[in-house]
């Protein structure tokens, strides 16, 4: 049962499909404390976390710097761009991507 029980697990929270790891900005590059950033937000954060679209990034590029995720469109639509084409590769379809992020960042 342990080893069920951690696919289950496994399954409900799978990694980043970007190659993003935990302790290493997913933008910058830096090592260190880092924060997990889904990249479809909002009522798509579930969605997100369910297809591991989400990096990890230090707290400059997540909320506090010039050009952080939270602070920069720019950035947020690269980042919507980089997680559907990643969908894309290793997932499903575009059509599929639509029906269930409801648009097209590419």
């Amino acid at each position: 049962l342990v080893g069920s029980e951690m696919c289950i697990r496994d399954r409900s929270h799978p990694a980043s499909i970007l190659g993003s790891r935990k302790d290493r900005c997913y933008l910058c590059g830096r090592y260190g404390h880092t924060e997990e950033h889904h990249i479809f937000g909002g009522p798509n954060r579930t969605l997100s976390e369910k297809y591991g679209l989400k990096v990890y990034l230090c707290l400059e590029c997540h909320s506090s710097g010039k050009h952080a995720v939270h602070r920069d469109k720019a950035v947020m639509d690269e980042l919507h761009r980089q997680g559907q084409e990643a969908f894309e590769n290793q997932i499903g379809s575009r059509e599929q991507f639509r029906k269930i992020f409801g648009r097209n960042w590419l």
